[in-house]
């Protein structure tokens, strides 16, 4: 069964998720305390034993992925991609999402989801998985068709590993392990500058 694309959900209309309440824009660095708190408040110390930490712990997110969610001047939501390697298959991992408490089932997550996957599509990637909500995420094209055929470095519940095509094709023949292939923190992006200790 072909999984669907990118395209074809914003053809369904996911564009119109973004509550007018709510600015969505690039995490910055005075955001790192409000993005801490909000993924403490959500998943607490356990999250740090999650098996997908182990594709995210000492690694930099994807660029241009890294995207919160303000109400005023609050950081109300976060969420960031991640790079990994599906067997051969360059790709990206969702998450973690987090929605303060005051704000939840206004729309947000899924506002960042739709945003993140558009701007992801649009940076050229290919495909992405995460480890979430099988009925959350379908709505959004994930299933587990994509992903069936890989493997994560620890334990996880089948039914909620999940992926998707962001082209035809993203996630074509992925099989074998996981594994993170993002920049190490510390290491410099093509082109950014030395910075020097204080």
């Amino acid at each position: 069964m072909m999984s669907r694309t990118l395209p074809a959900l914003a053809a369904a209309g996911l564009a119109a998720l973004r509550p007018a309440a709510f600015r969505l824009r690039d995490e910055r660095a005075g955001d790192v305390a409000a993005r801490e708190a909000l993924l403490d408040a959500s998943f607490g110390p356990a999250r740090f034993a999650k098996t997908c930490e182990r594709l995210r712990e000492g690694r930099r997110p994807a660029e241009g992925l890294s995207l919160v969610a303000v109400d005023g001047g609050t950081v109300v939501a976060t969420l960031r991609f991640w790079h990994v390697e599906c067997g051969s298959r360059p790709a990206l991992m969702l998450g973690p999402l987090a929605v303060a408490a005051s704000h939840r089932s206004a729309g947000i997550g899924g506002a960042l989801i739709a945003h993140g996957l558009r701007r992801a599509g649009r940076l050229g990637h290919g495909g992405v998985m995460l480890v979430g909500d099988a009925p959350y995420y379908a709505r959004f094209g994930f299933s587990r068709a994509p992903v069936e055929r890989l493997v994560l470095p620890g334990p996880v519940d089948l039914a909620r590993f999940l992926g998707l095509e962001l082209r035809p094709g993203g996630l074509a023949g992925a099989r074998g392990r996981v594994v993170a292939t993002g920049l190490i923190v510390g290491e410099r992006r093509s082109g950014e500058p030395l910075r020097r200790a204080a």
